[in-house]
């Protein structure tokens, strides 16, 4: 009668459950702490990534059309041309592959700037608060300083 009974056992006893449960949220307990700030470590290095993907696009800008965009233009410029007369060589697609400037991660814009004296540019994104400066996550990211 007795092995009739544990052959007929389908389910898992109270104990077991508390057994599984404890062991879980022990698991979490160790794990959590080395992921937590993983998200926005991820979020920084992405804003690098896409700050490169437009760095990219500026230099094929100004390969094609034989400047770099001005500040005021922005990056806009690489998705609509800032001036028709002038800039007769620009692509007809533009230099973004979905036509749309990309935000970063924090759905903030990108800030461009060029430097006309020593024709540098800079990418900058302002972090996950949106706001000039801050510091760790809130602090801004430039391209100059992306590696």
């Amino acid at each position: 009668m007795k092995e009739r009974l544990q052959k007929n056992r389908k389910g898992f006893t109270l104990m077991e459950l508390m057994i599984v449960i404890i062991i879980l949220g022990l698991l979490a307990a160790v794990v959590m702490p080395s992921l937590t700030g993983k998200s926005e470590e991820a979020k920084r290095k992405l804003v690098c990534v896409q700050m490169k993907n437009l760095s990219e696009a500026v230099k094929m800008f100004k390969i094609e059309n034989g400047r770099y965009p001005t500040t005021e233009e922005g990056l806009k410029a690489l998705v609509e041309n800032p001036a028709p007369d002038e800039l007769t060589s620009y692509s007809q697609m533009g230099y973004l592959e979905d036509g749309k400037v990309p935000n970063d991660p924090w759905k903030h814009p990108y800030i461009y700037t060029f430097d006309e004296e020593n024709g540098n540019f800079d990418i900058i994104s302002m972090g996950q608060d949106g706001k000039e400066g801050g510091k760790k996550e809130a602090a801004d990211i430039y391209l100059s300083k992306c590696q």
